[in-house]
Parts: structure tokens; sequence; C-alpha cells
């Protein structure tokens, strides 16, 4: 029910009921004037009877009182009216006339307590009134009635009675109550027009400003309040529609500037406004979690807080992230969640052929949620109980492909996460930089700590790594074999064959190294043309063949220069950590003492270090 009804029908209750409050008011007043008015006609005809009686007695008239009663019936609206004797008159004077002989039950009441009764009571369509008054000896007055009479003072003598007829008083109050009534209705039918003329704008601009509202809760800021008064309601609607005005440019601009950021379309029957609450709220978390992802140390981290994303903001359960190694490779760095898992979605050919890869090839998304099949490289394990969909999106890194991300959702929920992709997106946009920056950082600290010239790790590698290799000895109570290495006559070939003939040599020497000791043992340039070789968990003896293999492979390493062909041979001193020493770097001195020894006694040749080596030539090093 609506604003202007709703006041219609309080005026109108209101009306009515001041209305039948009034009828109600004016129909006991004239009841009351009635019986009041009625009673008094009856007292002042009673009295005119008391009096004609008295005089009539005086004079000797008394035979005459029937025919003055009769001619008072004469007085309009008078019924009928008699006088009864009391037992005292009677007994006095003797019986009086057959009507007066026989009171009814009420003159009887009246003669026994002398207080006058009035009723009235209907008849067919007629109602009267009726009054019987008592008549009192009183010695007060002339003339004195205790002069004839043998009574004493206050004693009834007789009563008269008389009946009024209401009718035509009942119905002049009728009429006035009618005419009260009309007049008061058409008041009322004034009043209710006049209020609703004025109540009118304030409903329908209620109404029109709640449309308006309803339309805004759905995104449509477009409504707008017509202007119907130019008093307060008239500025409400003016100023609804100023409100609207705005808001509705304000969230378009805010609508196309997140459209830019996130590239989400809106479509026609989007609500505006939960769209763009969802995109800000969304671009808030992706900023959230640039910061957070700019704080973590390593890539892993950086992954490992998008695939929680991935799995508690978008709900996605299956998803892979791949990784460049060269041209050609790709390597899996997560799938579904863990790391160092195998391929599962893609044929295992993309990795190492990766442009089968669509993303890798092309470096744009590739929509498989909306077109199947776009992607041969796409491929569903054969446990797979559900038929799945795929997105993919490259990560630039240096104007490449750096990483890719790989979404597989099923095919019922493909239609659902399309519509959170622009969302996916600004999350990658935002975590390709941080990713970027942390590579040229990993590149930076790897060049810092790698020679740039022979490929292998340099000395500020060793002093990081240092403590936890030590650390890592210990606890598996093994030892380490330390080797230091140094060409021998290597000035030659810079002064005979120039310093770019010394830097083939140092390659080819560091790629025999390499080669030529395990995975986990450590191949340092310590410096110049001097190396180092640190064998894990290895002891003594076995440290000495693996040294005179290098020094025998050395000694046959060809290596060509121009024209010629060189050949170097390398003296190498070896120690054992713990064993010769219980710090490391002291170790490393011992082995430095052991590769001078190998040098003084002829070069190309292994010495272990021992103590004697030491002992008087501590100041010398």
């Amino acid at each position: 029910m609506n604003l202007n009804r709703k006041m219609t029908l309080l005026f109108g209750g209101i009306a009515m009921g001041t209305l039948v409050m009034l009828v109600l008011i004016s129909l006991y007043a004239f009841r009351s004037y009635s019986i009041a008015s009625s009673t008094a006609h009856v007292r002042t005809a009673a009295e005119m009877v008391r009096v004609h009686l008295t005089e009539a007695m005086i004079q000797g008239t008394i035979s005459k009182r029937e025919q003055f009663l009769n001619r008072l019936l004469e007085v309009q609206g008078l019924r009928s009216a008699r006088v009864v004797r009391s037992p005292h008159v009677t007994e006095q004077f003797g019986a009086g006339m057959n009507r007066e002989m026989n009171p009814d039950e009420i003159e009887k009441l009246v003669l026994a307590d002398g207080n006058p009764r009035y009723e009235i009571r209907d008849e067919g369509s007629d109602s009267v009134f009726r009054g019987t008054i008592p008549f009192a000896a009183s010695s007060r007055g002339t003339p004195n009635c205790l002069q004839c009479h043998k009574v004493s003072e206050g004693t009834v003598l007789g009563a008269v009675t008389m009946e009024l007829s209401l009718t035509e008083l009942k119905e002049k109050a009728l009429t006035t109550v009618t005419w009260i009534m009309f007049t008061m209705a058409v008041f009322a039918v004034l009043s209710i027009f006049l209020a609703r003329k004025l109540i009118l704008p304030v409903g329908s601009t209620a109404q029109a400003v709640e449309r308006a509202v309803q339309r805004a809760l759905k995104g449509d800021f477009k409504g707008r309040v017509e202007k119907r008064t130019d008093d307060e309601i008239g500025q409400i609607a003016s100023e609804t529609n100023n409100l609207l005005n705005f808001l509705d440019d304000g969230l378009a601009r805010i609508s196309q500037r997140v459209v830019q950021l996130t590239g989400r379309t809106l479509r026609q029957d989007d609500n505006q406004l939960e769209v763009a609450i969802d995109m800000v709220n969304g671009l808030a978390d992706a900023s959230s979690f640039k910061q957070a992802i700019e704080e973590d140390e390593t890539k892993s981290e950086i992954f490992g807080r998008f695939g929680r994303v991935l799995t508690d903001h978008f709900g996605v359960r299956e998803f892979s992230i791949y990784e460049t190694s060269g041209p050609k490779q790709l390597d899996p760095f997560m799938v579904d969640g863990s790391q160092g898992s195998a391929c599962h979605w893609c044929d295992q050919q993309i990795l190492v052929r990766s442009d089968m890869c669509r993303a890798k090839r092309s470096g744009h998304p590739v929509d498989g949620l909306t077109q199947s099949g776009i992607c041969y490289a796409f491929k569903q394990p054969d446990d797979a109980a559900e038929s799945r969909r795929h997105y993919c999106v490259p990560i630039m890194q240096s104007g490449s492909v750096g990483s890719i991300i790989q979404i597989v959702v099923p095919e019922a929920e493909a239609a659902r996460f399309h519509a959170q992709v622009p969302y996916v997106n600004v999350y990658v946009r935002e975590m390709a930089p941080v990713l970027e920056a942390k590579r040229l950082t990993e590149t930076l600290r790897e060049s810092s700590l790698r020679d740039a010239m022979t490929g292998l790790n340099n000395r500020r590698f060793l002093e990081e790594y240092v403590d936890t290799l030590v650390a890592t000895t210990r606890r598996r109570k093994t030892d380490l074999a330390i080797l230091v290495l140094d060409i021998d006559y290597f000035k030659m070939v810079n002064d005979t064959h120039g310093h770019d003939a010394g830097d083939i040599v140092l390659k080819s020497l560091a790629a025999m190294l390499r080669s030529s000791v395990r995975a986990s043992d450590m191949v340092i340039r310590f410096g110049g043309e001097e190396f180092l070789i640190v064998l894990q968990e290895t002891e003594a003896a076995n440290a000495i063949r693996v040294a005179e293999n290098i020094r025998a492979a050395v000694g046959d390493l060809k290596v060509q220069v121009g024209g010629a062909v060189l050949q170097k041979t390398i003296s190498i001193g070896l120690a054992m950590f713990p064993e010769d020493s219980e710090t490391f770097w002291q170790a490393v001195k011992f082995a430095d003492v052991a590769l001078y020894r190998a040098k003084e006694d002829g070069r190309n040749r292994v010495v272990r270090f021992s103590p004697e080596m030491w002992e008087g030539h501590a100041g010398s090093y």
C-alpha cells in the first residue's frame, strides 16, 4: 500500500470517526434535550392543573375540572392528562370521577412516596414521554391547603399524569442530525480532497524515490524523480536527481578505469555497482598480493603464494606453472600445487619442444575455456573422470616468455571461471614485474658468485656457502678433501701467445675439471690460474686418486690456440678437513702450502699436506 492510499485512508478514517462521534453526540444531546424539555413542559402543565383545581375548589367549580383537562389536551403534543386522588382526599371528600379512582402502578408509587416519575416508551413509530407529578399539602402560600384538607404538612393529595408525543421533536432532531451529517460529510470530502492535493506530491515523490533507489540497487542510476512542487518535496526530488547523476557519472568513470585495469568487459545485464565493487576488491586484493610477494625471497615462495590465491580465492584445484629453460625447453615448476611434479595436463613433448606450447610460441593468453581444442598440446590424463577446459597465460620477462601459468577447470565450471579470468590476469600482471625483479636479482647475485669467463663458481660463492658446507659435514661426520690447483708456467702462455690464448686455456681447463668430479663436488676458480676443488664425503686416499686423475688428464689435454696446440701441466696441493684442521679456511691454507711444496719439488705433481710443511713456515703464509 503506497503512501497516498495510506494518507487517504487515514483522513477518511478520521473523517468517518469524527462524523460518527458527532452523530452520536448530537443524538445524545437531542435525547437529553428532549427529556429535559418534556420534563419542564410536564411540570409546567402539572402546575397549571394544580392552580386551576385550587381555584376551582375556591370558586366552587371543581365539578368542571373534566372540561379543563379536555381543553388542555388541545395543546400541541399533549396526548393525555388526568388527575388521581390520594386515599386521604377520598376519605375526606368522597370518591371522585371514575378515572380518578384507578391509579396505575406508577401513580401508586408517586402517591405513596411523593416523588415524581418520568419514562419514555415507544408505541409503534411514536415515542411518548410520560410524567407523573404529585400534589403535596402545604401550609405555605395562598390558599393554605391545610385549611380545607385535614392532613399533615407534605401529605400527597393527588397526582397529575401527562403524556407528550415526541414524534415531531424526534423528526426535527433526525432532520437536524441529517443536515449535520451531510454538512460534515461535505466538509470531510473537501478536507480529504485538499489533503490529497497537498499529500499527493509527497507520496508520488516518495514512490519515485523508491523506484530510483531500487534501480540504483541493481546498478542502474539512470532513474529520475519528477519535481512536482517548489517546496521541500521538490527540493528532495532535485537533490535526489543530483545525487543519482553524481553516482552515475562517478560509477561510469570508476568502471571505465577499472575495466582498463582488469580487461573485463561489462555486459548490459551486469549490476554496475556490484561489478565495480568486485573489481575494486579484486584490484585491492591483487595489490595486497603484490606487496606480499615483493617481500618474498625466492620464486618458489612467489609461485606458492600465487597457487594459494588460485585455490583459496578462485577455487582452482588443478593448475601448472612452467618455466622456460633454454630456447627449446620447459620445466614444470609446480603441478597441481606440488613443486617438482611431472607434467600432467600437457603433452610431454612440450618439455623438449617448447614451441608446441601455444602460449610459449605466441606470447599471448590461450583461452581454452571458450575455444575447446585451441591448443593441441593440452591433453587430459586417461584417468580423468570429467572433461576439462584450460586457460594458459604467459608471463613475459625481458621481452620473452619466462613462465607459463596453466589453469585447468572442469568443463561445467568453465563459464564461471571465465568471468574470473580478468582478475587472474591482474594477479599475473602484478606478479610479472616482481618475478622479473627477482630473476634480475638472482642473475645479478649469480653473476657475483660465478666467474664470468669459465662459468665456475668464484671465491665469493665459497665464502657464502662455507658455513652450510661445514655444518653439513659435521652433522654427517664425514670428511672434505680440499684441492688447490695451479697451472704450471701459465704466465708463459700469456707472454707468448697473448691473453686470449690464456683465456682459452683457462676455459678448457675449467670444463675438464668440471667433468672430472661428481656433481656434488665444488669446482671454484680461486683466482688467476688457480683453482680450488672441494670433494665431499671423500677420504684422503680417494682424494689423492682423484687428484692424480686430474693431473694426468690435464697433462693429456691439448688446447688449440690459433695455429698452435698447447699442452700444460698442473700442480695440486691437498688437505683434509677436519683431519688436518678444525677450521675450513685453515685447511684451505694447508692445501695451499702443499701446492707450494709441489711447485718447489718440480711441479706437475700432487702433494698431500703434512704437519711438518707448516712447522717453521707459518709466518711466511
